[in-house]
């Protein structure tokens, strides 16, 4: 541990552009999920950055990523909450039926004694739906190329990866020509990773232990692997 904090302490540094510095912004994006009260506004800047803003019940966070040091392709996930859908389809032709029934009684529908409970199961289609709705998510993360830390992540509903698309065509592209940037020599892009997991630890983007976990990996992957010593056979 000593010996990669003494690395990156030693090295020169890049250094990452201030939220709202940007002297070029090549393409921008905002994403809301009502439901959730999220908010994600995503700018690639200078070539080679991504600007991130996010804000949720939980607080607001803006930082700036590195691309040079982001895995491609995003990783994207969805989930479908077919129980609640499956629910809310079963409540809504239960609901249809009671009030076809109440409308073709003789009795005035006001007056009918099936009333209470036609709106009470429309009132639990009403509340399924909904859930069906909140619960069914797509959710879009970015991870670090060698450390494999979550460095961002976006959970929103329905529409999520629609409204994405075309912006994370352009993430790919620059995290692509970002490669390109990177230092030619491993020890030289080895302090430049390192150093880049420490500062979004400092921003609050990683935490203390995904900090860790990521530097391990980073230096797993960075030494070389030591062959394994031949066996001196067995003496006579």
């Amino acid at each position: 541990m000593q010996t990669s904090e003494h690395i990156l302490l030693e090295s020169d540094e890049r250094e990452v552009p201030a939220l709202g510095s940007a002297r070029k912004t090549h393409a921008q994006v905002e994403v809301t999920s009502r439901l959730r009260r999220c908010v994600l506004q995503l700018e690639i800047i200078d070539y080679y950055y991504l600007s991130v803003r996010s804000r949720s019940p939980s607080g607001e966070l803006g930082y700036v990523l590195d691309l040079r040091f982001v895995a491609a392709p995003p990783r994207v996930a969805r989930h479908v909450a077919r129980r609640w859908i499956n629910a809310s389809l079963v409540l809504l032709a239960l609901a249809a039926v009671m009030a076809a029934w109440i409308r073709s009684s003789a009795t005035p529908w006001w007056q009918h004694g099936w009333l209470r409970a036609c709106a009470a199961v429309t009132g639990m289609w009403a509340l399924a739906t909904v859930i069906a709705a909140y619960r069914t998510t797509e959710t879009v993360r970015l991870y670090s190329a060698h450390g494999a830390v979550r460095v961002l992540e976006f959970t929103g509903g329905m529409g999520t990866f629609r409204a994405l698309r075309p912006f994370l065509a352009r993430l790919v592209a620059h995290i692509r020509l970002a490669l390109a940037a990177r230092r030619r020599t491993r020890a030289e892009h080895l302090r430049d990773e390192m150093r880049e997991h420490g500062r979004l630890r400092d921003v609050g983007v990683l935490s203390a232990e995904e900090y860790e976990a990521g530097k391990m990996r980073i230096l797993a992957h960075h030494t070389p692997a030591t062959p394994a010593r031949a066996k001196r056979p067995p003496a006579p």
